[in-house]
């Protein structure tokens, strides 16, 4: 199964990535998609992406990192909130 994933703000920056297409077992949770790309991309992947505070969307919706993915989905790593 394929997805979009999609960086953004300092998670973007962090990675040096804004998008990527990505081909996963199917019957893979967020969990596995983040592993996934830690032993692709390198280990500073797998520590960015796993903090706790950094929120993940699929399909537009935040879900927690034991949400099924299913083919065609888009998931988007959001950075924590800040305000002032």
């Amino acid at each position: 199964m394929n997805v979009h994933v999609l960086f953004f703000a300092s998670i973007r920056e962090d990675l040096g990535c804004s998008k990527l297409l990505v081909v996963l077992q199917n019957s893979a949770r967020i969990s596995d998609l983040i592993k996934k790309l830690g032993r692709e991309q390198g280990p500073n992947w797998l520590s960015v992406l796993g903090k706790e505070s950094v929120k993940v969307a699929i399909n537009k919706e935040i879900v927690n990192s034991d949400e099924l993915l299913a083919d065609g989905d888009e998931i988007a790593f959001l950075p924590p909130v800040t305000g002032g």
